[in-house]
């Protein structure tokens, strides 16, 4: 969308709208984009309100006629000829299922048609998506340029509506409605999902964010802490967005790579999204839960999650600073475990080649050899009370177990870091072989997609072509002219003998944060609480301290979080607990109905901060799944500190 003006400012905003931003609204500086999160709404339109309505011939198929019309939540597909259908099959396209959209032309320059092409990932009946691509034909006109025109004012109100863009009232819809691409800064792990991350990278991501017309670099991280470092240098101004296609630990260390820096209150509100292709995806399943899908793993998760990053769409993200007890700190999106939940995930990290089922296994391992840790939990209980879970969330009181006891100067430019081991589309020229028929479209000049149009093969062939699905954007054979790819990342990553990285160690989590905000509701470590906390002392099998709705992408430890609803969600299991009752929290926690069980061991509290003082010579901890050191440590909760790009919300997403 090479040339599209930038979309004009919106006005008449609503003070009490949700904060949410599209990628039509990119606000001029990281700062303004935690201040102008959200993009004013045009007038509330009905789901159902016709905004486009008109004929149109089908493509590759001849004769057929299609009446569209086009609403804000779906396009309608109806057959006209040759025999209208009572019960039309793939007759409701809804938005939430498109990844984009472009214009196309016919080769034959006798052809005065014009064409525009959507990108769709339905769900099978099995739930699994498959990625489809409907082409429609616009042939009201005589002349070539008005069908063009025609075709360019449907896809450009698509793209609107699926970046959150208001359409215009009194106004032609033309391109130039549309600011210009997104840029995006991809941070992949090739060695995350046993292995699989640079494939499904390769075969599902690349294909679908150049569908949605976002352009892109691409970077393979080498080694722990690499994207850390990566941040840490980058000039910030050129993205809009880092987005890291792995599991949760790389997210971690761009958000502190971003802290580390001296510019880090600017910094940190650079949106950060997660494309999961890791064994640990737990924020990608609240992602996911936000934007109203049902539960998945694997490549389901991802495409889901890949199609609201392709929407646009952010929200401030609540971080955990976290003081260990040498005094470093480091910031945490997820959660601090302790006990059963960092014993499972730390000894798991040995069965890494198996996936997301290391945990499983993992759980197992941890039942038959059930511990228990002495410590002192302490807490300051939030002022306001969490929204209210439904009744099967019902979160016990646990009431007897409550005893109370006792601005910057500016930063100095950062210089901008090469970029290793990347690729990039700007432009990414994509593969258009030869086409079967001598009238196969090809892109237009506007509307096309990262200056080289879409992936056309399997588009366009004729009826006996096989089922559609995108060709990977990076040619395997290193002598295409056509594939930006630097000779360090031809072809698949050579994998190490254990399959993944090595475990982690207590000093894995790199160098110490040294900015960030003071944690001003904290005293010292070692220092009395003051009045107002609450203390809690006795045996556990586990304390969570999570921000998020999720603990893993089938688990959903806190079903009433929100990103940023400024809260700290504990969680403990006292002592006493038989194996056969844990077992059933943690089958209950895959639909977040582990609270009303009635276990009268787990306990509940929402707070602001918390201190846990383990009484045990040996344990582990964790902090968003990667090991620290053992050992007294405290966090508070920073509300919206940060920014993560969720994609629209869905009805499980909407605020209560």
């Amino acid at each position: 969308m090479n040339g599209h003006l930038e979309a004009e400012e919106q006005q008449n905003q609503r003070p009490d709208q949700e904060l949410t931003c599209s990628w039509g609204h990119r606000p001029r500086s990281a700062l303004d984009r935690a201040e102008a999160m959200a993009p004013p709404p045009p007038p509330p339109l009905a789901a159902s309100t016709p905004l486009l309505h008109g004929e149109f011939g089908s493509y590759p198929a001849r004769g057929s006629r299609l009446a569209l019309t086009l609403t804000p939540q779906a396009l309608h597909i109806q057959r006209l000829r040759p025999k209208p259908e009572a019960r039309p099959r793939g007759g409701l396209v809804p938005l939430a299922e498109v990844s984009g959209c472009c214009t196309l032309r016919s080769r034959n320059p006798s052809d005065a048609a014009a064409y525009f092409c959507i990108y769709t990932y339905p769900q099978g009946r099995r739930g699994g998506r498959r990625r489809a691509a409907r082409t429609f034909r616009a042939d009201g006109a005589a002349a070539y340029e008005e069908n063009r025109a025609e075709a360019q004012r449907w896809a450009t109100a698509l793209m609107c509506l699926l970046r959150g863009l208001p359409l215009p009232g009194d106004r032609e819809i033309t391109p130039e409605l549309l600011p210009r691409p997104p840029r995006l800064l991809l941070l992949v792990n090739p060695y995350g999902g046993r292995g699989l991350a640079w494939q499904w990278c390769k075969n599902h991501v690349l294909p679908m964010i150049s569908e949605a017309g976002l352009s892109f670099n691409l970077i393979q991280t080498e080694r722990q802490n690499h994207a850390r470092e990566l941040v840490q240098g980058l000039s910030l101004s050129e993205w809009d967005g880092i987005v890291t296609v792995s599991g949760d630990g790389l997210l971690f260390e761009v958000l502190n790579g971003l802290l580390d820096r001296p510019d880090w209150e600017e910094a940190v509100k650079t949106p950060v999204g997660i494309l999961p292709c890791g064994s640990g995806n737990a924020l990608a399943g609240a992602v996911n839960q936000h934007g109203g899908f049902e539960p998945a793993l694997g490549v389901d998760l991802l495409l889901n999650c890949s199609l609201l990053l392709c929407r646009g769409g952010s929200r401030p993200l609540d971080l955990l600073s976290v003081t260990l007890a040498s005094g470093s700190r480091c910031f945490s999106f997820l959660s601090v475990a302790w006990g059963f939940v960092s014993d499972v995930d730390i000894q798991s990290e040995r069965f890494r080649a198996l996936g997301s089922a290391r945990f499983t296994l993992g759980t197992v391992l941890g039942l038959a050899t059930l511990h228990t840790y002495r410590g002192r939990l302490s807490y300051l209980p939030a002022a306001v009370e969490p929204a209210s879970p439904t009744p099967a969330h019902g979160l016990p009181r646990a009431k007897s177990e409550l005893t109370l006891a006792p601005a910057p100067a500016p930063a100095p430019p950062v210089a901008h870091s090469p970029l290793h081991r990347s690729v990039s589309d700007l432009p990414l020229p994509l593969p258009q072989p030869a086409l079967a028929s001598p009238g196969s479209p090809e892109p237009l000049p506007i509307l096309s997609l990262n200056g080289g149009g879409p992936e056309l093969v399997g588009d366009w062939g004729g009826a006996g072509d096989a089922p559609l699905s995108p060709d990977p954007l990076l040619p395997s054979p290193p002598s295409s002219p056509k594939a930006l790819l630097s000779p360090i990342t031809e072809g698949v990553p050579e994998m190490p003998a254990s399959s993944g990285l090595p475990p982690p160690t207590p000093d894995a989590l790199g160098a110490i944060s040294t900015g960030g905000p003071p944690d001003h509701l904290l005293p010292p470590l070692g220092t009395p609480l003051p009045p107002g906390w609450v203390t809690l002392e006795g045996d556990f099998v586990l304390m969570l301290a999570i921000s998020p709705s999720h603990l893993g992408a089938d688990l959903v430890a806190a079903p009433h979080a929100r990103f940023d609803d400024g809260l700290l969600h504990l969680c403990w299991v006292r002592g006493g607990i038989s194996r056969a009752a844990l077992l059933r929290l943690f089958l209950a926690m895959e639909r977040g109905s582990h609270f009303s069980l009635g276990c009268p061991q787990l306990g509940y509290a929402a707070a602001r901060a918390f201190r846990l003082e383990p009484l045990t010579p040996r344990g582990v901890l964790t902090v968003d799944g990667e090991q620290v050191e053992y050992g007294p440590l405290q966090a508070q909760v920073h509300p919206g500190l940060g920014t993560l790009l969720t994609g629209p919300p869905g009805r499980a997403g909407q605020d209560p």
